[in-house]
């Protein structure tokens, strides 16, 4: 094993989208090495539709990962039992020490995984977040949600965090272009302005960010990972958010700002979304 993180993204019906994301993972900058597995539930459960991967762009994309040395794998993963079966089933082809979820219908502007690697190393902790923004909201300034930002000035540690307890409220700062607002306000990037250093960056109290999630892949096994998968319906949502919290109850988590993760704003792949994992399964 020649790499240093292993990059796992999820997709089922989203060819632009996906070709979209591996344009941003082609783009990144400054370390660490990675590997990308794309596990794909696109079409039919036989199999029989074309994957997600299967088009000219993301086919293009994934030649100008490979020319660059990435290696990249591309695997059909039918029937389809849940997004949590499908995360449990990308965990179970990691190999590198550091794992990254990353959603198919985000774009990584260079340096982001930079920073995140050297977040989770410097910081040492189970996880560390760039939470996806959504830039059609970069004129709606929502002062009040971001009143719930705190930053891990002394170190992270691990913390449990109970659903409605004011911790819990940190959800919040996720919303709409909030962390694009913050980094504006803290002097992390600047609009027009070039692309953020992946040197430069802060640590902060999250309750679960959305997206865009690095593991220490020891973090997240001890954690349970997805195993959860069996005991939840296959509609259940909410599985990165109960996987999050676990790893920050044990080893603790940060968000990452500036984040330069955006989210494309598709229309989700899975509308019919029942409990979430969080009320169905304990910390």
């Amino acid at each position: 094993m020649s790499h240093e993180v292993d990059v796992m993204i999820p997709t089922r019906d989203r060819p632009v989208e996906l070709a979209t994301t591996l344009a941003g993972l082609a783009a990144q900058t400054g370390g660490p090495s990675f590997r990308v597995v794309v596990s794909d539930q696109s079409g039919p459960d036989d199999g029989s539709g074309p994957a997600s991967f299967d088009t000219a762009s993301a086919t293009a994309m994934v030649r100008v990962l490979r020319h660059r040395g990435v290696e990249v794998e591309l695997r059909r993963h039918l029937p389809r039992r849940g997004i949590a079966e499908q995360r449990a089933f990308l965990l179970s082809c990691a190999e590198a020490d550091a794992v990254l979820f990353l959603d198919d219908d985000v774009w990584l502007e260079p340096g982001v995984l930079a920073r995140l690697h050297t977040a989770l190393r410097t910081l040492g902790c189970g996880m560390v977040a760039a939470a996806m923004q959504g830039l059609s909201h970069v004129d709606d300034d929502r002062p009040a949600e971001r009143a719930h930002y705190a930053e891990w000035s002394d170190g992270v540690r691990p913390e449990r965090i109970e659903k409605g307890s004011a911790a819990w409220e940190r959800w919040r700062l996720g919303n709409a272009a909030n962390g694009v607002h913050l980094a504006e306000s803290l002097g992390l990037d600047t609009r027009g302005g070039p692309v953020p250093a992946a040197s430069t960056w802060r640590a902060y109290r999250i309750a679960w960010a959305a997206g865009c999630v690095l593991f220490d892949r020891s973090a997240l096994t001890e954690a349970g990972g997805f195993d959860f998968w069996r005991e939840v319906p296959e509609n259940a949502h909410g599985e990165d958010v109960l996987v999050q919290q676990r790893v920050m109850a044990r080893r603790g988590g940060a968000g990452i700002l500036p984040s330069g993760a955006y989210h494309q704003e598709s229309e989700t792949t899975l509308p019919d979304r029942g409990q979430s994992a969080v009320d169905l399964r304990s910390l």
